[in-house]
């Protein structure tokens, strides 16, 4: 037995949104390299079209994951590929950084919508056609470490309640699909540079309060989340379900 073929994705068809930069295209080129074809998906249409011409084994479909039937459109032409999805990766997100005392009723839900809503309405029309396969499929919800802890500087209180709602709702979704077979787990990043903390990256004083606060005493690296992915996302993590998996420099470990 190859015990780094359990790693492998060879003729599954995966879905990921938010693909069009930072953390959701390098996911999309991860699982591609592991033999998926990939179905990619963003707002900014050029964007995901030029990675899947990059990735090659690829199928780009831009749409708003908040739009009903940009959702369905997605899974229609994920099932397109072969007949089947096998793993869904909820990355789309956004967030409004901002005082809790003055963040509008509006923003809050607007947050929301985005980062729980939207995975909850995808996940359940993916697990539709995911039940009804042998082999059952695997959903990832996209958290953070703002999900299981607070962290007040840096304040974005409907992002925080959104992601602790995405993990729970992960752990709901496990409980209730897992004898179908579909296994809901969680992947809890801890700071990484992306888009939405690119400002973050590039202020001395908050890297060195990012090392203050990090056990292992630095922000994360674009390729240290590859491994806890292809993990939830491949066989090899078959008898794991509702779980939250932190890849977060021991952030919430203290």
């Amino acid at each position: 037995m190859d015990p780094l073929g359990a790693f492998r994705l060879d003729g599954s068809v995966a879905v990921v949104t938010g693909a069009s930069a930072g953390l959701g295209a390098r996911f999309a080129r991860v699982l591609a390299a592991a033999g998926a074809h990939v179905v990619v998906t963003a707002r900014r249409a050029e964007r995901v079209e030029a990675l899947a011409a990059e990735i090659g084994n690829a199928t780009a479909v831009p749409g708003d994951v908040t739009n009903p039937a940009d959702r369905a459109r997605l899974v229609d032409a994920a099932l397109a590929v072969t007949g089947r999805l096998d793993v869904l990766v909820n990355n789309a997100g956004g967030t409004k950084v901002g005082p809790a005392l003055e963040e509008s009723d509006d923003d809050f839900a607007d947050v929301v919508a985005v980062d729980l809503v939207a995975p909850f309405a995808l996940a359940r029309t993916a697990a539709q056609a995911m039940v009804d396969q042998p082999e059952g499929g695997s959903i990832i919800n996209v958290a953070s470490v703002l999900g299981m802890v607070g962290v007040g500087q840096v304040p974005q209180a409907g992002y925080a309640a959104a992601k602790g709602g995405l993990i729970n709702l992960t752990r709901e979704l496990a409980a209730q699909w897992a004898r179908r077979g579909v296994r809901v787990n969680a992947l809890a990043p801890g700071w990484f540079p992306t888009e939405m903390t690119a400002e973050m990256f590039e202020d001395d004083r908050s890297m060195q309060w990012l090392a203050r606060k990090t056990p292992m005493g630095r922000g994360g690296a674009e390729h240290e989340l590859d491994g806890a992915l292809l993990f939830l996302a491949a066989p090899a993590s078959s008898y794991v379900t509702g779980q939250v998996l932190a890849v977060d420099g021991g952030w919430t470990a203290v």
